[in-house]
């Protein structure tokens, strides 16, 4: 019998004892062993709930007890989510989480801890909630070089931006309707300011280049900024706008971002709507290929993690093949970076012209202003552009 300890039994701590609880003939069919969950920590009591009879206070009792062979963290939060996984690891236990900020912050360093212990440390659900991501890049994209990744990774902005879409509605109105909802938090500036997703592209970005890329160095700009208007335009150009996170191989170097982009009709992530996420790989053999599932949600995320469970089971006194060295990756300049902008502007198209010479005029029927797309700029060229120029009401990056 195999036994394991979750942290946190928040929601999708509560998800996974469910999964183990509910489909524990198919677990136990899958891993070739009975599996049961011995603990569940929380600092809260839950009376009546299923997990009463486990529930413990104290992480050492789940530290120190030997029986324990996998532990679940899906506490959230860097601390201490950092020193309970990296304990566990250290007295030969695998971990797995769910935890985004944990494995951006600090997963070289917990995989290779795993490793040295011939244990594990995964993190599926990390990235793409329900969405199979992880496992396909470390193990079934392995004969190519990744060109480039590129995703909606965070349902929250999806769902905003999606209703703003469909209902002309601005920025803020639609936000309180996702806080209540529970969509969004009530402190929602992870999501609408980019913070979730940037961890989430330098996790893929790091994998894809087996060293550490830094999520506090890559370009991140949120939605906040983006208005009913800016979706007009989009209409009038057959586009959408996301909020993309990105790393692309621009010829000089990878360089990665996360920011509104407009995206055209043809392209894969377009038709990703509301909460559901969406990830674009391409490689150099393989060519594209599109994960699209749910994002968020207690069972899908619990499903990831559960998942991960199996496969620690499955090899507990071997190592998989997840390779993240600590070495700083180091990516190309965003600066040099070249695309499209969409702008919107009260000038006249003279003082537009002045600055940015030929441009393309979108028609949106919108009174008293002007929207252009300018040729390709790098983003130090359009940033000393756009200071020229001084009249800018908004503007968003176009995705080719």
């Amino acid at each position: 019998m195999i036994k394991v300890a979750i942290l946190g039994y928040g929601t999708v701590g509560s998800g996974v004892f469910e999964i183990i609880k509910e489909n524990k003939d198919i677990i136990n069919e899958k891993t070739d062993n009975e599996v049961e969950v011995k603990y569940v920590l929380d600092l809260r009591d839950f009376p009546g709930d299923p997990c009463e009879n486990v529930l413990v206070h104290d992480y050492d009792v789940i530290l120190n007890d030997p029986e324990v062979e996998v532990v679940v963290e899906v506490m959230g939060g860097l601390h201490p989510a950092y020193e309970f996984v990296k304990s566990a690891l250290e007295a030969g236990k695998s971990a797995c989480t769910s935890n985004k900020e944990l494995v951006a912050k600090y997963g070289a360093e917990l995989v290779n801890i795993a490793e040295s212990h011939n244990r594990n440390f995964l993190f599926e659900a990390a990235v793409g909630g329900g969405i199979p991501i992880i496992r396909p890049l470390n193990m079934h994209i392995t004969a190519d070089a990744i060109q480039e990744i590129e995703g909606i990774m965070n349902g929250t902005t999806n769902y905003i931006m999606t209703k703003m879409a469909r209902e002309g509605a601005d920025f803020e109105e639609v936000l309180k309707e996702a806080q209540e909802l529970g969509y969004a938090e009530r402190d929602p500036s992870a999501d609408v300011e980019g913070y979730d997703a940037v961890r989430k592209i330098a996790i893929l970005a790091s994998l894809a280049t087996e060293k550490t890329v830094d999520f506090e160095k890559i370009y991140t700009e949120g939605i906040t900024n983006i208005t009913a208007t800016d979706f007009k335009y989009a209409k009038a150009m057959d586009r959408s706008i996301k909020l993309i996170a990105k790393f692309k191989n621009e010829g000089d170097g990878y360089v990665a971002s996360v920011s509104p982009r407009l995206i055209a009709k043809d392209h894969p992530l377009y038709n990703v709507n509301d909460v559901v996420n969406g990830i674009l790989i391409k490689g150099n053999m393989v060519g594209d290929l599109v994960f699209i599932g749910s994002g968020a949600g207690k069972l899908p995320t619990a499903s990831a993690v559960v998942s991960d469970v199996v496969d620690c089971i499955r090899h507990l006194n071997v190592s998989t093949t997840v390779i993240w060295n600590e070495e700083e990756y180091q990516l190309a300049d965003f600066s040099q970076s070249k695309k499209k902008f969409f702008l919107r502007t009260t000038a006249s198209k003279e003082e537009i012209e002045e600055v940015f010479g030929y441009v393309t005029y979108i028609d949106a029927n919108v009174d008293g202003e002007l929207g252009f797309v300018t040729a390709k700029l790098t983003e130090e060229e359009f940033s000393e552009k756009e200071l020229a120029f001084g009249k800018t009401i908004t503007r968003i990056r176009m995705e080719d």
